[in-house]
């Protein structure tokens, strides 16, 4: 009997068993000459009933031996069946379909089609293109259907070559005019970004069919070319072609990137009006257009009408409220989610990176490992910018070593993260590393690597990566020269600064920005070429701004010109009157040249403006958190502790031979006033803190909001001789390592 034939091993539910009894009974009574019948159906061949509720090799295998021991097995449609569940079923085997395939004596266009199928429907196009020649080889010639199955295959660039050689014998075989052919080539020209062809395919075509419009707007949106997804469904709605629910997706997405209103209202009227049906990917959608165009009323209405609401839908709301700034209402949704994916939380961490919440950045993120929600590549490359924000080496280390431990995705955009947080901690060394074990670099890699040497004052280091780059075959850009002027800046490189000035629209046709003439001001003011500089600035073809009037400015100060100082400050406050750093600045400005009457009809437009001094702010990591200092603060739970070690410090430095340096300072107080003030600042607290906590010998990292004083600086200069500490401070314009007794900016800042 049927049943004591199958292997025991394996398992086939009752139901399967039954049916199989109760075919093979019948087959056994059907005469022998339906063989012969080759258009079987399950009236003249009930075998074929077998295939029905086939859903495991385990179980096709079974029906295969009992068609073979019931005299079926040279029957070409049973073949077809085997073959078509190994191509098309989830559950198949090509290996199987090939070794069915092979004993068939004559396979007609049917079987080849389904063989090229179910190897491009696995992925294995060079598996397709054999079956294909061979199908020619044994002269059958395809048809309508074999060209879609064996151009699926190909949506790679490497695979972009063999498919324009298939292109080609669409063409010969008379099939370039088919619309199955034409739709299945713009697919494959799409996915492998070629929309150019694809567009030429597109346009020879008839366009009366919906899927060859959104096989086109979609495989613009892959493109990232928005604008013509939008042209395209415009045209549509001229043609008199009725958009689907994958038009609309496409479409409003596109309208999402674009910010695009008016053209999504369009695109919803079709589901209002009735003419394409509600769904729930349709509804996200919706949400998240109407959400990123700022009208969040809209798409809280439909977000509140919904009948069913998956992540998705919430995480569209919470990223409405973060592009309209509302980071407080964002959280407020995003706590209320019922599920939440590693989406939902990248789209909020993002929302803190966003608004420079990036302590929050930190917090989120170990939120997020509590709920055992696996980051992705997006999400790490989100937390290393937040700790690159704040000089956390030590975050940025473990976040590396989860990186590797949960082996996420360490693409190119997470190497370059990595690059960017190292330098932004003071760690060239390491960023090195990173930078030497990728396997692939892009522009963006070879920019972060010099700006990175040039913020840390290694000049050389940074011109050196330039010079690797151009070898590289890489092309610079704007952001690369910046990076360039910043090293020639730093280290006060002048004649190299102004040949690669010279340079960038010379040799790589890139015209300089606001930003590389602000670079060039920046350059010769520190090197007290203050004519030059604001020569410069006359000759600019663009409006200077706030950036490059405030380099000439912060030369004044370095060099005491006074009289280029208040030229200078009358600019910027005619472009930024509420800048109060400018105000500041300036009071420094006429302290160190000793003009008290000036400064004090300074201060005395600060008050009646009502401006205010921004405060001095300083951050130091300490075991994974982040500590925050004031000036003047007493805030922080060891503040008695920090003080006293302040007070040690400064008694220390003292009987070394330290003086305070009170020039800088823009109260007319007394000197003893002046000092206690100055003591009182933010990385003077977070040195004493970081002298309490780490261990002797650890590097002390802090990260301040301005620029560092010059008190502050020869302070700190001290500290890393006395107590055998390397500091590092990187402060609004730069970082300074501090080692016995001398900082890499060398007194130039």
């Amino acid at each position: 009997m049927l049943l004591s034939i199958l292997p025991k091993t394996h398992f086939l539910h009752s139901s399967f068993k039954k049916k199989m009894v109760t075919i093979v009974a019948s087959v056994s009574r059907t005469k022998i000459c339906s063989l012969t019948h080759l258009h079987s159906s399950p009236e003249t061949n009930p075998s074929l009933f077998l295939f029905e509720n086939c859903n495991s090799m385990d179980q096709l295998k079974q029906i295969h031996s009992q068609i073979i021991q019931k005299g079926l097995g040279f029957d070409p449609v049973l073949h077809s069946k085997i073959i078509a569940f190994c191509c098309t079923n989830n559950a198949g085997c090509m290996n199987y379909a090939h070794y069915v395939f092979d004993r068939i004596p004559e396979p007609n266009v049917y079987i080849w089609n389904t063989m090229i199928k179910g190897y491009s429907r696995i992925n294995c196009p060079n598996d397709a293109v054999s079956m294909y020649k061979e199908m020619l080889e044994k002269n059958v010639k395809p048809d309508n259907y074999t060209f879609p199955f064996l151009l699926k295959g190909y949506t790679s660039d490497v695979a972009l070559h063999c498919g324009k050689l298939v292109h080609a014998h669409v063409c010969k075989f008379g099939f370039d005019s088919n619309l199955f052919v034409q739709n299945a080539l713009m697919c494959m020209y799409s996915l492998s970004g070629e929309m150019d062809i694809a567009r030429g395919v597109f346009d020879t075509s008839l366009k009366t069919d919906v899927v060859t419009w959104n096989v086109m707007i979609s495989g613009y949106n892959k493109s990232k070319l928005f604008d013509e997804s939008r042209k395209l469904f415009n045209a549509m709605g001229k043609k008199g072609v009725l958009p689907t629910s994958v038009t609309l997706v496409s479409v409003l997405s596109a309208c999402s990137k674009l910010k695009d209103l008016d053209t999504g209202k369009r695109a919803h009227q079709y589901i209002i009006g009735g003419k394409v049906d509600h769904s729930l990917i349709l509804e996200n959608t919706l949400i998240d257009m109407y959400a990123a165009c700022g009208a969040m009323d809209v798409a809280l209405r439909i977000f509140g009408s919904m009948k069913k609401r998956d992540f998705i839908s919430w995480t569209a709301i919470v990223k409405g409220f973060v592009n309209s700034g509302q980071i407080d209402l964002a959280r407020e949704y995003f706590d209320q989610m019922p599920e939440r994916d590693s989406v939902s939380w990248t789209a909020m961490i993002d929302g803190y990176l966003r608004y420079n919440k990036f302590k929050e950045v930190l917090i989120l993120f170990r939120e997020m490992q509590t709920e055992k929600v696996k980051p992705d590549e997006f999400t790490m490359v989100s937390v290393l910018t937040a700790c690159a924000q704040l000089g956390a080496l030590e975050a940025g280390e473990w976040v590396k070593a989860y990186i590797e431990k949960n082996q996420v995705k360490n693409d190119i955009y997470v190497a370059n993260a990595l690059i960017d947080m190292y330098f932004k901690c003071g760690n060239a060394e390491k960023a090195v590393v990173v930078f030497e074990k990728m396997a692939r670099r892009d522009k963006f890699t070879w920019t972060a690597m010099i700006v990175g040497f040039a913020i840390n004052g290694q000049g050389k280091e940074a011109l050196q990566m330039f010079y690797d780059m151009l070898r590289a075959s890489i092309a610079p850009d704007g952001v690369t020269y910046i990076g360039v002027l910043c090293a020639c800046t730093h280290t006060g490189m002048i004649n190299e600064g102004r040949k690669f000035f010279s340079s960038m629209t010379l040799d790589h046709g890139i015209e300089p920005s606001v930003a590389h003439y602000g670079c060039m001001v920046d350059l010769l003011g520190r090197a007290g070429h203050l004519t030059e500089a604001h020569d410069v600035i006359k000759k600019m073809p663009m409006e200077p701004n706030s950036i490059v009037w405030g380099a000439l400015f912060g030369a004044c100060r370095v060099h005491k010109n006074v009289e280029m100082a208040e030229l200078t400050a009358k600019q910027l406050l005619q472009l930024e009157p509420g800048n109060g750093a400018v105000y500041v600045l300036l009071c420094n400005i006429y302290a160190v040249c000793s003009k008290w009457e000036n400064l004090r009809e300074v201060r005395k437009m600060m008050m009646d403006r009502g401006i205010k001094k921004t405060p001095g702010c300083s951050l130091i990591e300490m075991n994974g958190t982040v500590h925050e200092f004031v000036a003047g603060d007493q805030s922080h739970p060891q503040s008695k502790e920090i003080y006293s070690k302040l007070e040690e410090m400064m008694e220390d430095l003292k009987l070394a031979g330290y003086l305070c340096n009170t020039s800088e300072q823009s109260l007319d107080i007394g000197e003893e006033e002046k000092e206690n003030a100055l003591n009182r600042h933010s990385e003077k607290l977070a040195i004493a803190f970081g002298l309490i906590r780490k261990e002797p010998g650890v590097t002390i990292r802090i990260v301040k909001n301005l620029r560092i004083c010059v008190d502050c600086h020869h302070v700190v200069k001290l500290v890393s001789r006395m107590y055998n500490r390397e500091v590092i401070v990187r402060d609004r314009t730069r970082f300074h390592h501090f080692r016995d007794g001398s900082c890499s900016c060398k007194d130039y800042w």
